[in-house]
């Protein structure tokens, strides 16, 4: 029965991934964007000076254990009454987790904007994607932001969640995408979210462990393979993330671009680490980018449905040996 259930999980993993890719990111009403209302409300409540570690977790606690719970309460429930209320259930969940199509739909209008020498167009959609001050910036820099987002939330967004899809379903990415926001929203080294944030931040390293190094593989493995792995090893320890580090390094080596460098935050030129080798990224660029992650994404679904193919097949095998 295992075997079924593994085959099960690929081909709603599937249809997940194609109902995302048909839909796309909804436009009102999105869960994820009323989940940020909530833990904006429940930063501001609980989050007093001095910052605390505890009030952090407890935080952490109080946004996603509750939603988490509650989805898997759901998934059983579904499950006693129908098999096709249940999956459809995974599905949507997986759907509302994942943001393969958004990705796309957030960069590639960049790349179009620098390709028709709109600056003043390519500014605005990058500065809604990164956190680093465009007002000023040139298509290099422009692409080379459009990039790097593609890159780490290419892990962030759409690999992590389909890991922890593969290990506990629906609620498993759900777990997951909750975390992660928390992370993207609170996991900030600033005087306000020092010590308030670091657990979410810690929580979202454990999960994110794996899926990111599975990520910095596939990367590698779809690009220049010796060069991704080269950068890999020798830039990523320079980042203070460890997650972040392993996948933007391998996929910035991966395309044979050098990525990191300088980069305006709050008004300040801070000085990040190298990432990568080569030339500077252009418009082009980031249409390469995309199809490595679109690629990469490709690659996870077809070694699932793979693996669950020669898994079913085996433990059919078996247990028909067993009867016999």
């Amino acid at each position: 029965m295992m075997g079924f259930d593994m085959m099960l999980l690929a081909l709603l993993m599937v249809a997940g991934v194609a109902l995302d890719w048909l839909l796309g990111e909804v436009s009102r009403w999105h869960p994820l964007v009323g989940f940020g209302r909530y833990v904006q409300w429940l930063e501001r409540y609980l989050n007093r000076r001095p910052g605390s570690h505890a009030r952090g977790a407890l935080a952490w606690a109080l946004a996603v254990l509750p939603l988490v719970a509650l989805s898997a309460w759901i998934t059983i429930l579904l499950a006693r009454q129908s098999f096709w209320l249940a999956a459809a259930w995974h599905v949507a969940l997986l759907y509302f987790c994942i943001g393969l199509r958004s990705l796309r739909d957030h960069v590639m209008p960049i790349a179009q904007a620098l390709r028709s020498g709109d600056l003043a167009a390519a500014r605005n959609l990058t500065g809604r994607i990164v956190s680093r001050d465009t007002s000023q910036s040139q298509e290099t820099d422009l692409a080379k932001a459009a990039v790097e987002s593609l890159l780490e939330n290419g892990n962030d967004a759409v690999f992590g969640t389909l890991f922890w899809f593969a290990v506990a379903g629906g609620p498993g990415a759900l777990l997951f995408r909750l975390a992660n926001t928390l992370d993207a929203m609170w996991g900030y080294r600033t005087p306000r979210f020092l010590a308030f944030g670091c657990v979410a931040a810690r929580i979202d390293d454990g999960l994110n462990w794996i899926p990111a190094r599975l990520t910095a593989w596939s990367y590698a493995l779809l690009g220049n393979w010796r060069q991704a792995r080269m950068c890999w090893r020798t830039q990523a320890p320079a980042w203070s993330s460890p997650n972040a580090g392993p996948v933007m390094s391998s996929g910035a080596g991966a395309l044979g671009l050098a990525l990191g460098g300088a980069a305006i935050y709050d008004g300040e030129v801070e000085q990040r680490p190298q990432l990568g080798m080569g030339r500077d990224a252009v418009a082009d660029d980031i249409v390469r980018a995309w199809k490595l992650v679109s690629r990469t994404a490709m690659l996870w679904l077809t070694v699932i449905l793979t693996i669950s193919m020669f898994y079913t097949t085996y433990v059919s095998l078996t247990m028909g040996g067993t009867h016999a």
